[in-house]
């Protein structure tokens, strides 16, 4: 062979090699809705085993420090826009059935821009970013087709949902696929066939030229109607005879057939040939509802608080990456990510600029993720709440706590309910608690006056150490005064009754044309 030939076929592998590496990879975001920190067994549960997520945990990277929003609306809306939820205007609750606001339609999501990159956009699951106006629903915001329901809640069987409006209640089905009631899913629990969905999607992919992207909002393990808040299929709940608690055994029972299902869908990319390029996200939405918030059995031990709260326990959250693609696999990353990262590090990935993506508060976290480099965040706002009046803020290795969401609930450490294990998988990403004091209580009351913790070294927010760094606790005070002008008003709009269902065939769907009638509708 001559040395021009043999320098044209070194040419031609590099250049091949290049295109190889720069091409674009499936994105496969998963989010657990309600999952608490102590629900997974990579988390330390003996008492929930989750060996499909646990898989993807240990040969992928486990995000320690990460943070999601306090609750499913926020923490949605800053996802699907790496936008803080300050700035949409959905920081305060969750959006109603009967709620005429959502994500405005100004807001560009990650599924439009992907679009603009050549991907193919999916969403199974749940929505509850607004569904008043058609102008607000999946298809119109970026995504190829949509099948799951709208709302915040409801019945995994009947996918029907409920809720009291002005002291009626409305009632109605809540399935829709590509924008239309669904009906034919009447009956089959919500987890095994939004997981048999995404399954269809990837086969159906694998012929296909672009690159996949693929939303899966599970519902699990979020809370049901009032009538059956915590719902399984038997087969599942036989799997924890031992519990001891029967509300906590159906909550496992959730768990598991969650874990069944990433464990389904991670299946069916390899079997596909799909996994190879492909980045699997794993996120909860907000911390566990313990203690028997909404109804609910989750677990955030040994962290402080439950969901709807700005405790770790509201805010710390379950999170995980998986890929071929990652340079250092196989470790716990203890680097600081907010779920408003992974917008830009999504679009990065896809092969977007994340540097012309203007007014985000997110930041590009694939270099952090994937080769173990510093986090480019150095302080997370959990929240601004102008309506509640309440806040906090992280810098560094410091948190300050301003009120609470409730002054007299859900201030608490929770422990886990039922049986459990001693001992947890070895490997397991535990949470090390200082020794609790006496006064755990009672030293923090944040709507008093704001209460500062060093969370590195006490994750468990047993000591507040306000009097001793006044100087601390001034600067980050400082700061939320510095961000409270750049909040914009709530979002939210009272319920209104031309939303009930009785007056839709049934159903719960649009029912405003925003071109017909935008009285006292933000858009």
């Amino acid at each position: 062979m001559s040395l021009k030939m043999l320098l044209c076929l070194l040419l031609f592998t590099i250049l091949g090699s290049v295109k190889a590496n720069n091409k674009q990879p499936h994105i496969i975001l998963i989010v657990a809705d309600d999952l608490g920190w102590n629900d997974v067994s990579f988390h330390g549960s003996g008492q929930i085993p989750t060996p499909n997520i646990d898989q993807l945990a240990y040969e992928g990277v486990i995000l320690s420090n990460y943070y999601v929003q306090h609750i499913c609306t926020p923490t949605r809306s800053a996802l699907l826009t790496g936008r803080h939820p300050i700035h949409t205007g959905l920081f305060h609750g969750t959006i109603g059935g009967a709620n005429p606001y959502g994500l405005r339609p100004n807001e560009t999501t990650i599924a439009e821009h992907l679009r603009t990159l050549g991907y193919s956009n999916h969403i199974v699951g749940k929505w509850h970013l607004g569904h008043f106006a058609e102008e607000y629903l999946p298809m119109q915001r970026g995504f190829d087709t949509a099948f799951g329901y709208y709302l915040g809640k409801e019945d995994y069987f009947e996918h029907t949902s409920d809720l009291h409006a002005d002291n009626k209640l409305l009632w109605g089905f809540d399935f829709h696929k590509n924008g239309r009631v669904y009906k034919p899913v009447f009956g089959q629990y919500s987890t095994e066939i939004f997981t048999e969905q995404a399954e269809n999607i990837i086969r159906d992919h694998v012929n296909s030229t672009k690159p996949l992207f693929l939303y899966l909002p599970y519902q699990a393990v979020h809370s049901g109607n009032p009538d059956k808040i915590l719902q399984a299929p038997q087969k599942y709940i036989d799997r924890f005879p031992d519990i001891g608690d029967d509300d906590r055994q159906i909550f496992a029972a959730m768990v598991s057939a969650l874990d069944d299902g990433v464990g389904n869908v991670t299946r069916t990319l390899k079997s596909t040939g799909l996994y190879e390029n492909s980045v699997i996200i794993f996120t909860t939405d907000n911390g566990g509802p313990a203690n028997g918030f909404d109804g609910n059995c989750a677990s955030n031990e040994p962290l402080r608080g439950s969901k709807h709260t700005l405790w770790e326990g509201g805010v710390r959250g379950v999170g995980l990456v998986n890929s071929p693609l990652l340079k250092k696999p196989g470790r716990v990353s203890k680097e600081l990510i907010h779920v408003c990262d992974w917008f830009p590090t999504i679009y990065q990935l896809a092969g977007g600029d994340d540097s012309n993506l203007k007014n985000i508060y997110g930041m590009n976290q694939w270099d952090t993720v994937s080769s173990g480099k510093q986090s480019p965040r150095v302080e997370i706002l959990h929240n601004i709440d102008t309506v509640g009046n309440y806040s906090a803020l992280r810098k560094g290795d410091y948190k300050l706590v301003v009120n609470s969401f409730k002054p007299n609930d859900w201030n608490d450490w929770y422990p886990t309910k039922g049986k459990q294990k001693v001992n947890p998988d070895p490997r397991a990403t535990l949470v090390e608690c200082l020794p609790k004091p006496d006064n755990a209580t009672t030293n923090c009351q944040p709507f008093k006056a704001p209460c500062l913790f060093n969370v590195k070294h006490d994750p468990c927010e047993y000591y507040n150490i306000a009097d001793s760094h006044p100087e601390i606790v001034s600067e980050l005070k400082s700061r939320l005064d510095e961000i409270l002008p750049t909040v914009v008003p709530a979002a939210n709009v009272d319920a209104d009754l031309n939303a009930d269902p009785k007056l839709h065939g049934g159903n719960w769907v649009p029912w405003i044309k925003l071109q017909q009638d935008t009285n006292n509708i933000r858009v």
